[in-house]
């Protein structure tokens, strides 16, 4: 089949369809609205007999404002708990919803039902009774004339979508020429990217601002972000490639020392299974990192909750502090029983981070402060390491970008931490704010929604 008639048949069918679908919208959108609307009129109705009728002292008998209040095509009744003495009153032409079962609702009530191929809106309300008593006050009325309406409505829609489908399939021929030329220069564009393989963009002529030109537009954009995506992910591969590839150098090396001398000499068996070791634990926390980075933020399966702040900062510290031997001093300006909105896990997870590499490059007590200011909460943690210098404090967030090199390959780091601690921010709402001074120290500043 030629692209012409393929275009011509697909732009029929799809506008077919989509007059097909919009008309079946409006019908039960409709539909939908009027039934509702029925419902809701007979649910008021209801509420406004009910006031009424708590409000009336002295009423004389309850059967007359039965009467007094049923509707034209439909039925009221009073049900009490146990369902005795149930009172019910019908309009002349619905005196079979007086043979319905009466049932007792606990609560306020609202739907629709069938009853002998005949549609109602239903309404039941609980009220007072003279003795004090609760019941329910129950109105039925019948909706068939919205039904017939809605009928009518389906037969308008059903006609005018078979009149208005002339029109669409002749001018889907007239589309098909007209998009045939473009089409034709957008395919062989296409086709020369899907053969060798690069980005290409297809050449726009013009400063048209017609759909075609801007589809081209949107395509050639597409074509940039993919060219950007793919070099990143192209540069990121080749660097956790790397990354990888040096701890299981280092694993292969000792390995063979083991194979070759590790029974004769002690001292290099203990050196080699040590430095295994330590290469295996740098590999698993660097895949874990990677996997985590890998994560959308949809992924990350948060578990919100109310956290005491106080307990939750106590406990982490002093588990870090144990876990580490650190001395961390803590300056605590909050509120005992402040609460916070976060995921605990996730939010230990992201001080660790900091706290770890505070540990990393400091030799001296660690400091964290946790304090309210302009009505904000913040947690700081505070070191007195070696510092980052001014112009390296932007790139420090991306992925395996290292300050110190070789200081941090001897403490068994990846570069992936801070780029962690950035995704975990996004993911729970946490401004994270870094200051560091050369020889001085870092600061992290951790700003919390509460």
């Amino acid at each position: 089949m030629k692209l012409r008639n393929k275009i011509n048949l697909y732009t029929a069918v799809l506008f077919s369809v989509l007059l097909l679908l919009m008309n079946l919208s409006i019908y039960f959108l409709f539909s939908n609205l009027i039934l509702e609307s029925e419902t809701k009129g007979v649910k008021e109705e209801t509420e406004k007999i009910a006031e009424v009728f708590n409000q009336s002292t002295k009423m004389a008998e309850e059967g007359e404002f039965l009467r007094a209040y049923v509707p034209i095509d439909g039925m009221i009744r009073i049900i009490k708990p146990n369902r005795q003495g149930t009172l019910t009153t019908t309009s002349p032409t619905e005196i079979e919803l007086s043979k319905e079962d009466a049932i007792y609702y606990t609560g306020e009530i609202s739907k629709r039902m069938m009853i002998n191929h005949r549609t109602y809106a239903f309404a039941s309300m609980p009220i007072i009774l003279s003795d004090g008593n609760v019941a329910n006050l129950q109105i039925m009325k019948n909706i068939e004339r919205a039904i017939e309406n809605l009928k009518i409505l389906r037969i308008v829609l059903i006609t005018v979508t078979l009149i208005a489908l002339i029109p669409v399939f002749i001018s889907s021929r007239l589309l098909s020429d007209l998009l045939i030329k473009p089409v034709t220069s957008m395919i062989k564009t296409m086709t020369e990217i899907k053969q060798s393989g690069q980005f290409k963009r297809l050449p726009l002529e013009g400063k048209s601002k017609d759909e075609l030109h801007e589809m081209g537009e949107t395509f050639n954009h597409m074509i940039d972000l993919l060219e950007t995506n793919f070099e990143k992910q192209k540069q990121f591969v080749s660097n956790a490639s790397h990354e990888l590839k040096t701890p299981l150098t280092v694993i292969e090396s000792y390995a063979s020392l083991l194979k070759r001398r590790g029974m004769q000499e002690p001292e290099l068996f203990a050196e080699s299974i040590d430095a295994i070791h330590s290469e295996a634990i740098r590999m698993r926390d660097m895949t874990e990192q990677l996997l985590l980075l890998a994560k959308h933020n949809e992924q990350w399966n948060l578990h919100m909750s109310e956290v005491n702040l106080n307990e939750f900062l106590k406990q982490t510290l002093h588990a870090f502090q144990n876990a580490y031997n650190r001395k961390i001093i803590f300056n605590n300006e909050l509120q005992p029983s402040l609460m916070v909105d976060t995921d605990e896990q996730k939010l230990k997870q992201l001080m660790y981070i900091f706290l770890d590499n505070a540990r990393k490059y400091s030799d001296k007590a660690i400091t964290v402060a946790a304090r309210i200011k302009d009505g904000q909460v913040f947690i700081q943690m505070i070191d007195q390491g070696i510092g980052i210098h001014k112009d390296e404090l932007p790139k420090v967030f991306d992925r395996f970008y290292r300050v110190d090199k070789a200081r941090n390959r001897k403490s068994g780091g990846s570069g992936l931490g801070l780029s962690l601690a950035k995704e975990l921010g996004e993911v729970l709402d946490i401004k994270i704010d870094l200051e560091s001074k050369e020889g001085i120290g870092t600061t992290v500043t951790l700003y919390l929604q509460f």
